[in-house]
């Protein structure tokens, strides 16, 4: 059966959508990403993007509450200014992201790779930082 699945800003806009058999919102993403789609301030609240692709991905702005991310690959992703508050980032490539200003209060970052991530003004409140692979620039005055 085809599933057509749009994918909203977080202000009522579409911004793609997507139709094809057994359809996910994660195929939805994907193939946005694929036809280069700005995705940026996406309403992706609760997704199931789990082991998706999303590495150099601009996802600025984009609302990932609560959302799946479990070994999502996100190296060299903009997710500067996002809602990451809750979601599941747990064995996710976040090295070389852009999390300026990013919320991740409460979300789960267990085993996440950090790695010259910018950390700039984000919000870590209540973040699960266990075993998180944190290294940074030399030379830098803050986390870069």
């Amino acid at each position: 059966m085809k599933t057509k699945i749009q994918i909203k800003s977080v202000f009522g806009k579409i911004l793609f959508e997507f139709e094809k058999e057994n359809n996910t919102v994660k195929d939805t993403v994907i193939e946005a990403l694929r036809n280069s789609v700005n995705l940026s301030s996406a309403d992706l609240r609760f997704a199931d993007l789990h082991s998706a692709d999303l590495s150099s991905a601009d996802l600025r702005s984009v609302n990932l509450h609560s959302a799946n991310l479990r070994f999502v690959n996100l190296n060299s992703a903009d997710l500067s200014s996002a809602d990451l508050s809750s979601a599941n980032l747990s064995f996710a490539d976040l090295s070389f992201v852009n999390l300026n200003s990013a919320n991740l209060s409460f979300a789960n970052l267990r085993f996440a790779d950090l790695s010259f991530a910018d950390l700039s003004f984000a919000d870590l409140n209540s973040a699960d930082l266990s075993f998180v692979n944190l290294r940074f620039k030399e030379n830098s005055g803050h986390m870069n």
